[in-house]
């Protein structure tokens, strides 16, 4: 990403529609993993909650629903994203690669990792950091891993953040698998603006107009009030994967929710 993107990643991500939305979706499906976990986490005020990627930091303040402050930290290999986080009082960041983390094997309760797996370069990066995610994590301790869906749904906005690769459900569960995590839930995501988001992206590459751009920007001054329904929208969303057995077909996202297998003992 641009020193730019950063910046207005930075200003947007506690207002804007899709970041707002998906935390509540986020929530809808953690929430209950990370209460069934609680025998194989350490208590709330003792937990190690790592965000793997933590860009400008906005999840790092929502992942204090999972742990006191003094134990809720995140990485990034860019700098100027950190000095975002810092900005927002989030110390607890380090330089560091979600290929190369720098914790101890089996020293966090919590690990999550928001639209970075498919932004790490070369072929099985993806891998190498669930991987490390794996071998970070304490036995019985919980992740949250969410991509881009679809290689067809690639565009300017992947070209703009430096994407990797994108990922169907099955795709994302099997390499989770690979890694030796437990896939607990599985599912897609901003589901119901994804026939409006496939269409337009169709057709931008077919007439060859497509820019390398984000897709995350300011609206216009006349389309603002269009932030609140499209947050509704997601939160409809969160309502019913509140479910457990629920699971949307398709969507823009694709989200694996993951926890390391505890040992016998802890059995």
């Amino acid at each position: 990403m641009r020193d730019e993107d950063f910046e207005q990643l930075h200003h947007l991500e506690d207002t804007y529609w899709w970041f707002v939305g998906m935390r509540d979706v986020q929530a809808a499906l953690f929430d209950p993993v990370v209460e069934s976990a609680r025998p194989f986490l350490r208590p709330a005020g003792e937990r190690v909650v790592v965000d793997l990627g933590c860009g400008t930091g906005g999840n790092l303040t929502w992942l204090r629903r999972y742990g006191a402050d003094a134990t809720v930290g995140g990485l990034d290999v860019v700098e100027h994203a950190l000095r975002f986080c810092r900005t927002r009082g989030e110390h607890k960041v380090v330089l560091a690669s979600a290929t190369d983390l720098p914790y101890p094997d089996e020293s966090c309760d919590i690990a999550c990792s928001f639209d970075v797996l498919v932004q790490i370069p070369g072929d099985g990066g993806d891998e190498r950091a669930l991987a490390e995610m794996y071998r970070v994590l304490r036995p019985g301790g919980v992740a949250f891993v969410r991509g881009a869906a679809y290689e067809w749904m690639r565009s300017g906005h992947d070209e703009a953040l430096h994407t990797q690769r994108r990922y169907s459900l099955h795709q994302l569960s099997e390499r989770s698998r690979r890694a030796g995590f437990e896939v607990v839930r599985a599912t897609y995501a901003n589901t119901v603006l994804f026939p409006v988001a496939a269409v337009r992206r169709l057709v931008l590459m077919r007439v060859g107009v497509a820019s390398a751009d984000s897709d995350v920007k300011p609206m216009p001054r006349g389309l603002r009030w269009i932030n609140r329904p499209f947050t509704w929208m997601l939160q409809f969303e969160a309502l019913l994967l509140k479910r457990r057995w629920a699971r949307l077909p398709f969507g823009l996202s694709v989200i694996v929710v993951l926890r390391k297998p505890p040992t016998a003992d802890q059995q």
